[in-house]
């Protein structure tokens, strides 16, 4: 199982030992050599043009690279959605989702008894650990919405609980995107699919079935069973303020966490946690902790629990700084582009007409 350090030198050191010629080859497989940033990625640490500018540093081709990068751009791409459609992400958004029957938590979900032994497996390393592989993710959301005909919200909130990487606008959409509501096509694995994957060889299961058989396939009874949705976070208490209003502040939040940002300059430091997001996209305790650890790599940081408008009071004449964000479009102050994997902008209709522009750019550049 993996460990995600904190510590901004080891974060540092795991991107240059990765390489992403293996990647090419084993992506798809659940002990396949994924690079394990994502979660750095996620809470603004590194950037995916830093990734991207190491790697071509390093002397990497880029074409024998290209799986990977398309991966960083994936990242970007769900992003862009996200700043233009704003909270519409939170709804179907191409299409209404296909065969639904409830909009609950199945229970198969947070018990890890979905009857697919690699899934289960996969569901106990996500709760014990905050990681899953992206894969598994697929699996876990074709079983809950495709097999299980729930809706993808609440399943997709779930999965966001307990993942060290959740960023919502890759979570949120790629869950549309496997359930047919963001995508043209419902997305379905059988049993020997996900034992080629997973290394697993369970057989005779209600997935054991060819993709011809997938159309009448009966939702079995125990993913019918459903939980309410209960899952909150556990913000800390803090300690009060010391502000210097002579010099400027800059505002950190769970996305934006780059300890590289304006570091030279003086300043106040503050991450600020708002109940009312996390009310609305909860996480659990290991996730808060690891967001609080990864702050400590930014000198003098301070911690706040309230909203930007209880911040704003206590800041006085200081001038505020923060990075763009849709977590951060109610903030006021001075608003900073974070990085990029490359200029491109806007919401592309789908992932490979803005991969398309993407690659044109970042290819002359290097």
């Amino acid at each position: 199982m993996h460990h995600f350090s904190t510590k901004y030198a080891d974060i540092l050191d795991q991107i240059d030992q990765f390489s992403p010629l293996k990647y090419g080859g084993s992506r798809n497989y659940i002990d396949g050599g994924v690079s394990y940033l994502s979660p750095y990625i996620s809470r603004g640490v590194i950037s995916t043009r830093q990734v991207l500018d190491h790697l071509m540093r390093k002397g990497y081709d880029f074409y024998k690279s290209e799986k990977f990068i398309q991966e960083l751009a994936w990242r970007d791409y769900w992003q862009q959605i996200w700043i233009d459609q704003k909270e519409h992400i939170d709804f179907d958004l191409k299409h209404p989702q296909p065969d639904v029957d409830h909009y609950k938590l199945p229970k198969a979900l947070s018990d890890a008894e979905t009857g697919i032994e690699a899934i289960d497996k996969g569901i106990n390393v996500l709760e014990e650990s905050g990681y899953m592989h992206n894969h598994m993710r697929m699996y876990v959301a074709m079983l809950s919405c495709n097999v299980g005909k729930a809706h993808w919200l609440l399943p997709a909130k779930w999965m966001y609980y307990h993942l060290l990487d959740a960023d919502w606008a890759s979570n949120a959409l790629s869950w549309q995107w496997v359930a047919g509501a963001n995508s043209n096509k419902k997305y379905i694995a059988n049993q020997a699919n996900i034992n080629k994957y997973c290394h697993s060889t369970q057989e005779d299961t209600f997935l054991d079935i060819t993709y011809q058989d997938f159309e009448k396939i009966n939702t079995p009874k125990h993913l019918l069973n459903c939980v309410p949705f209960t899952l909150t976070t556990e913000l800390p208490k803090t300690n009060p303020l010391t502000i210097d209003e002579s010099i400027p502040t800059f505002i950190y939040n769970s996305y934006q966490l780059d300890p590289t940002w304006n570091s030279t300059l003086q300043g106040n430091r503050i991450l600020l946690l708002e109940p009312s997001h996390f009310n609305k996209y909860p996480i659990s305790n290991k996730s808060l902790k690891f967001i609080i650890d990864l702050s400590e790599n930014i000198d003098n940081i301070q911690l706040f629990v309230g909203e930007f408008t209880d911040l704003q009071k206590q800041l006085g004449a200081s001038t505020i700084y923060y990075k763009e964000h849709p977590t951060t479009s109610h903030y006021h102050g001075n608003r900073e582009e974070r990085d990029w994997i490359s200029d491109v902008k806007g919401n592309y209709s789908s992932f490979f007409k803005f991969w398309k522009k993407v690659k044109k750019e970042i290819y002359v550049v290097q």
